[in-house]
């Protein structure tokens, strides 16, 4: 695990990050470790020649692991959570029972995967993630969710005579931050059916495993191992180049003992996802952009949260930066927030399979309607865009129900594509690989002039002073933006013709454009600041302070002591030698000082 290179350097060292663990540990759960384990358990070498605190890898994957299942007099409830010491509201617990089931309309027979998520509880202690946001800093921003936990389901239900309501149902879910929805669901395939035969034992040793996991840091191709199977995963990171995978096929002699290559540990199987309704891809792709109200109602919640989740996932790079439910229910703590009619609809995407919906949710703008999604190879009838009079409480047919018109004339070509590769039994991975690209090219296209244009509010690197405060950056003003796409604009990279100025003007009154700009100026703001540092560490700062007071000298020495907090604090794009120069600079100015100085400024800060 990659943890001791954060928290100390040495075998057995406890730096920072082990000593807030700690602290933790001591405060929330004194006596608490796994099932059958002792207190001389809860720190342990595993042989690398780390001293790691019991469940320190598992928190860097996973908040914890839920078994809910179905109580006579209760209903749904949470039987198991794991590690024992996991805490959770119960908020978030009602949520996770709830969400963890079908609706009961759905009659799910047999084994059912699927995906949920739900706000974390205000308050929330801050946990060892949060501690690791220095693996945040080079993740996708579409791939950053700190507020949400996501709940990975599998749900088993069977005839059971010996049970008095005639059924077994069960349901195991795995609780993340991590938005890595085909890893997970992955994950759950190969421990699920054995734990229903087996429980907690099965679960204590899976659970086991995944503290034994290196951390999940972006860029690195990792193996790990889970109840005798070894699957090889890489975490995206952000300087990917977009639309590319970049696992590492069976090439090293070491991968002889892997048995599942994950090519991705986020996507999901877009062609199947968008297979009903691949006619309209580009008009919800507009909808998505643009953060319109849209819910998704389908069969199951598999169905309903794989939909939900394409749908988000057709606007990367770009983030979508409202609330999206992938599955959704009456019992959800937001249900009067997202269905008040006292208001306009949120931006919000929901997935909902519950026949009651159609009736609440039907003055929303924008209602999708799908069948059950068939198998790769098959392609259900494409559904039509209908006008919202025509939804009907109960019985109505696949679509997609709206009075949206697009801003963009439809690519007939890609249709073309993909129609063909149905003729042609094309798989569905090549399917989604084409779909994919197209909407890559398609949100690239459109954002790159927006790229372009706030890079050109960048202020000049000679206007940068050491003696200065760092320069602001100009504001965006959207009428000078429009200026720049006569020239500029998408047409450059793009075949499809349309209102693109129109598509421009909605988009700039979105929360994806709230969300993108702010995400923007954050990183020309800390770019800014980091050059800053590194016009201070040109200059001969020692040579200034023998023409200035000591009074001055000592202010400078305070102010470039908060500049080095400041670098670390927000992790600004710093280069390691300008700091180490910094540093330098530092204790040469205080050596120069009288002893009585010195003394005080050794004291103060950190240098």
């Amino acid at each position: 695990m990659a943890l001791r290179g954060l928290a100390g350097s040495g075998p057995g060292s406890r730096g920072p990050l082990d000593q807030a663990v700690a602290a933790d540990e001591k405060r929330e759960a004194p006596a608490v470790v796994a099932a059958g384990a002792t207190p001389e358990d809860d720190e342990e070498d595993d042989g690398r020649g780390r001293g790691l605190l019991r469940w320190d890898g598992f928190s860097a994957w996973l908040h914890c692991v839920c078994v809910v299942g179905f109580d006579l007099e209760l209903g749904q409830a949470v039987e198991v959570i794991y590690p024992q010491h996991s805490k959770l509201t119960d908020k978030e617990k009602t949520n996770i029972c709830y969400l963890s089931f079908p609706d009961s309309n759905s009659g799910c027979l047999g084994d059912t995967q699927f995906c949920f998520r739900f706000r974390q509880s205000s308050g929330r202690r801050v946990s060892l993630h949060c501690l690791l946001d220095q693996f945040d800093k080079d993740l996708p921003v579409y791939l950053k969710d700190p507020a949400y936990f996501y709940g990975y389901v599998y749900f088993r239900q069977v005839r059971d005579k010996t049970l008095k309501r005639g059924y077994f149902q069960k349901s195991l879910v795995l609780i993340s931050k991590l938005p890595y929805i085909h890893f997970f669901h992955t994950v759950l395939k190969q421990i699920a059916p054995e734990y229903f035969e087996k429980n907690e034992p099965y679960l204590e040793a899976a659970c086991n495993d995944v503290d034994r996991w290196p951390a999940p840091v972006p860029g690195k191709t990792l193996h790990l191992p889970i109840m005798g199977v070894v699957m090889k995963v890489r975490i995206p990171t952000c300087h990917d180049k977009p639309g590319t995978t970049q696992i590492v096929q069976l090439t090293q002699q070491g991968d002889t003992l892997v048995s599942v290559i994950l090519p991705t540990v986020h996507e999901v199987d877009l062609f199947r996802c968008f297979c009903p309704v691949f006619l309209h891809s580009q008009m919800l792709w507009e909808l998505v952009l643009l953060g319109e109200p849209l819910v998704v109602m389908a069969p199951s919640p598999s169905e309903s949260s794989e939909t939900v989740l394409a749908l988000v996932n057709c606007i990367s790079p770009l983030k979508y930066f409202s609330d999206f439910r992938p599955y959704f229910t009456i019992h959800d703590s937001e249900f009067k927030e997202y269905t008040t009619r006292t208001q306009a609809p949120p931006s919000v995407i929901l997935g909902v399979t519950n026949p009651f919906f159609a009736k609440t949710l039907q003055h929303w703008p924008h209602i999708v309607r799908i069948g059950d999604l068939k198998p790769a190879g098959e392609i259900p009838k494409q559904v039509k865009v209908k006008k919202l009079k025509n939804l009907k409480t109960l019985d109505s047919k696949p679509g997609v129900y709206t009075s949206y018109k697009p801003y963009l004339n439809r690519d007939e070509e890609i249709i073309k594509q993909l129609q063909k590769g149905v003729q042609q039994k094309r798989p569905s991975e090549a399917q989604s690989v084409i779909l994919r690209r197209y909407f890559l090219e398609l949100t690239q296209s459109f954002i790159i002039p927006l790229e372009r244009y706030v890079a050109s509010l960048m202020p000049l690197q000679k206007s940068i002073s050491p003696w200065k405060s760092p320069p602001q950056l100009r504001q965006f003003l959207p009428e000078e933006f429009m200026k720049t796409l006569e020239k500029t604009g998408p047409q450059l990279t793009s075949r499809i013709k349309g209102d693109w100025i129109g598509l421009y003007r909605h988009f700039l009154k979105s929360p994806n454009f709230d969300g993108w700009f702010k995400t923007r100026r954050k990183e020309m703001t800390q770019k800014l600041e980091a050059l800053h540092l590194e016009a201070l560490c040109e200059e001969d700062l020692l040579l200034w302070t023998q023409k200035h007071t000591e009074v001055e000298t000592v202010d400078l020495v305070l102010k470039l002591k908060n500049k080095l907090l400041q670098a670390d604090r927000e992790r600004l794009p710093v280069k390691p030698d300008t700091m180490e120069k910094l540093r330098t600079h530092i204790d040469a100015i205080i050596l120069a000082l009288p002893e009585d100085l010195q003394g005080i400024l050794l004291k103060t800060g950190t240098t």
